[in-house]
């Protein structure tokens, strides 16, 4: 828990955007590159993110596309009024990226009563998923451990599986 109040103090990167509502497709575009960098929707056009220099350039390219599409925008670094709200910004962005990782250990858990080549394809398939989420991952949650866990082992009786029947028919 200390680490994660830790990485929650601190700086911010704060885009507050407007885009125009038509074409709705730039509106649904932008919201999906912002729901793939994990942000916390502070209002209507205002999201957040822990400020890095990743984060910073991920969002400034963001911003850039805005203006591209006819949209206004501005890139702001801020620090949270309170810690309470920080912490509270961030407790939303770990209950978000738990319910992913939720998903993937019960994807997991499926995948694992499946046929050797399900199985298979099931693990790349969650490794992804894995490396997707994480890039999105600013707060980890306890079930990011437990999602890792679940694939790793799909990952191990797949490829046990695979030999046994390699085995079997030589």
């Amino acid at each position: 828990m200390e680490e994660t109040l830790t990485r929650a103090t601190g700086q911010w990167v704060l885009l507050a955007y407007r885009i125009p509502r038509q074409p709705s497709t730039l509106r649904i575009t932008i919201w999906r590159k912002l729901d793939r960098l994990g942000v916390a929707r502070l209002g209507d056009g205002l999201v957040a993110l822990p400020a890095d220099a990743r984060t910073r350039e991920q969002i400034d390219w963001i911003a850039e596309e805005i203006g591209e599409m006819g949209g206004s925008s501005t890139v702001w670094l801020a620090a949270a009024g309170s810690a309470a709200q920080e912490k509270a910004i961030a407790a939303e962005m770990r209950t978000a990226r738990a319910a992913e990782y939720r998903a993937v250990l019960e994807q997991a858990e499926a995948a694992a009563r499946g046929r050797p080549g399900e199985r298979s394809r099931a693990v790349k398939r969650l490794q992804a998923e894995l490396r997707r989420i994480g890039r999105r991952d600013h707060f980890p949650p306890a079930e990011r451990e437990a999602a890792q866990r679940a694939v790793r082992a799909l990952a191990d009786t797949g490829s046990g599986a695979d030999t046994g029947a390699r085995e079997v028919t030589r």
